[in-house]
This record gives C-alpha cells, structure tokens and sequence, in this order.
C-alpha cells in the first residue's frame, strides 16, 4: 500500500507545474497520491487553482514508468523516500507550507536531536572557522543535530567539526543522491552518514546541481531546524535566501557581526541591523537561546518569583503565558483570541523589561 502511495506520489511530483504546494491541494482534494493520480481531468478542473495547463499531464503513464524507475534506483542505493502527506518528513520541516512533498534519505539520524542549522559562504575566512570550532565544542554531548548545505566553506566546516565532536550532522543537497557535488565532499558524506547522520534532498535522480536548485535547498536548510545560525555572507550570499525563508518560518536567526569592511561580514551586519537576525555576542548565547546553558540552568532561585501586577490589555497574556512552560505566537494568539500582530508589540515590551523571555521559533515563557 505504501509503495503503490510512494511510487504515485513520484509520478505526481515529476508532472510539469505540480510543485511541492499544488501536489498538497490534489492530495486534500482526492485522499492520496494515487486516487489524485487517477481524477478525471473534469473533477480535476473544479480544484480551486487547476486549470488546463496544470492538469494537462496529470495521468501521464510516461510519469509513471519514470517513477517505478526512481524506486528501483533508490531500492538499489539504500536511499529511503518519505512522504509529507504521509506524515514523514522531519517534524520542523512539515511545518513549512511549501515543504517538499518528497524527500530522498541516504542514511539515517535520530529525530529527537535538537536540529540546527549552519549557513554562511564558501569563502569563509579565519573568523568565522574558528567561531564554528568554539560553538561545536560547546554543543558537544548537548543532544543537538547540525544541519548545512555540505558546500564548500562555511557548510563543509561545519560539518567536520560537528564529526569531531561527535555531533550527529545532516547535509541537505541541491541535486539528485547519483551524484555528489562538490565531489572533494564524497569522503565527508560517508562519514557523516557512518557517524548517525545522512544526506537529504528533494531532487530525484535526474536532477543536476542547477542554480536554482540550491536556492530550494536553502528553504529546507532554514526550515528543518528552529534555529539557523549565520557565520559570514556577504551582501548577495546565497545565505541571505536562508534568512528570508527562516524569517518567513517564524524561525529564530542569529548572525555573527564583523567589522564593516570585511566583505563576508557586511551581510551578516545588514540582517542583524535590519532585525533579521540576533546578534551574536558569544558562542554560549546559542545555549541559552536553546536552554541547553547548564551552568546557567542550574542557578538556584533565591527569592519565589515576584506577582507582576499589569494593566488590564496585557495582564492576561502574561497569565497565559505563565501557565504554560512556554508557548507559541500563534497558541497564545488562539487561546486569548487576540491576533499575532497585536500580540506582538505587547510580547517585546514585556521582554524588554524582563518579565518574559522569547526562545526559538517564537516560543515564550516566563
């Protein structure tokens, strides 16, 4: 049953105009793959959206045949394929709207790791090195899962040091898993994926690292994790995409400042300035954005927290958020009924004056 759902969904996917979000509308409109397969071309016209041009090819045995030989490919190279409809993809990425519909794994890594993600360019330099080497000897043995694009740079250094402090690490490609680009990377895949990590991508087999395709891996990238971490780009780097989609996210981004001449530090200065991104004082403000700072944890409360006394508007966002160990924007926004963007104004004046604190992916807590 789940094969004939992954071998429809494959043949879905790689019909000409059903991108990751219209091949969600046609799995809520018939059930699955391949009920969705099979809709006559007048039932696929009443969907909201479809019209001549995107259902021309739905149904297409030509689809179908490339399908049964992408499983045998992926049969063949221990290569799995998991399924958003089907409840499969890493749990931060479902979140995503425009999250691929399928994802190809090669090798396997343990979901309940804290995931983060580590952009920043190819030509990093000295500084931004040896802040990924203080910041993944701090998360050693802090149950956290790094993910990177596997490029050369920022993303190949920190997926070896995340090895070298035994830190289970992700590299998401922007190509088919029949090749590996770049190819200096091949002896650092394998030992990614012998070491509890893997590589992933939405691309199938036929798929060759085109530009574009590395800017739909950088939407994943941002998306898999709650955090993303920025350690140099410049002011086009293909990191500054990541940004947008981790921003677009409710994601947390953090940035490493620089001096304003250094060219791979000037994009990193513009995101924090523009409030795209925190700033990063200190490897250890990772920690503590992630509550994974133990010395800080284990600070023994002295005094029983005050009763904070507030006006009428916000005294109730603050109770609802003390009731919880923390809670989500868009929680809270249910629970009191009040809409995100007016919450918003409320929640940063209570952290600024210290009564509440905002954590990864807009979370809050007292």
């Amino acid at each position: 049953m789940l094969q004939d759902e992954i071998l429809y969904s494959i043949a879905l996917r790689a019909t000409p105009n059903i991108g990751d979000v219209y091949f969600m509308k046609l799995i809520e409109a018939a059930g699955s793959a391949k009920e969705a397969w099979h809709l006559s071309k007048k039932v696929l016209k009443e969907i909201r959206g479809f019209g001549p041009k995107i259902i021309k090819d739905i149904g297409n045995d030509d689809f179908l045949k490339f399908a049964e030989k992408e499983m045998i490919f992926c049969e063949k190279n221990n290569i799995k394929i998991k399924l958003k409809h089907q409840n499969q993809l890493p749990k931060l990425l479902s979140q995503c709207e425009d999250a691929p519909a399928i994802i190809y794994q090669k090798g396997e890594f343990n979901e309940n790791l804290i995931p983060i993600s580590i952009v920043g360019t190819r030509n990093s330099t000295l500084y931004g090195k040896n802040f990924i080497e203080e910041l993944l000897a701090l998360l050693k043995s802090k149950n956290v899962l790094v993910v990177s694009g596997l490029a050369l740079g920022t993303d190949g250094c920190a997926h070896t040091e995340a090895l070298k402090n035994n830190i289970a690490t992700v590299g998401v490609l922007a190509h088919g898993l029949h090749i590996l680009y770049p190819s200096q990377h091949k002896k650092l895949s394998q030992e990614m994926i012998e070491k509890g990590g893997a590589l992933i991508t939405e691309f199938n087999s036929t798929n060759k690292p085109d530009r574009e395709h590395f800017l739909q891996r950088n939407r994943v990238v941002a998306g898999f994790s709650g955090v993303t971490i920025v350690v140099e780009t410049a002011y086009g780097g293909g990191s500054m995409s990541t940004v947008s989609y981790a921003n677009q996210y409710n994601r947390e981004v953090f940035a490493l400042p620089g001096k304003i001449t250094d060219k791979y530090s000037q994009g990193c200065n513009l995101i924090i300035s523009q409030n795209k991104a925190k700033i990063i004082n200190k490897p250890q403000d990772i920690l503590d954005e992630l509550g994974l700072n133990e010395e800080k944890n284990n600070i023994p409360n002295l005094f029983e927290p005050k009763t904070i006394k507030l006006n009428k508007e916000v005294q109730p966002i603050y109770d609802c958020i003390a009731e919880n160990k923390q809670i989500s924007l868009d929680d809270l926004s249910e629970k009191l009924q009040i809409p995100p963007f007016k919450l918003l104004p409320i929640l940063l004046d209570l952290e600024l004056k210290s009564y509440i604190k905002a954590l990864s992916g807009k979370q809050y807590c007292i």
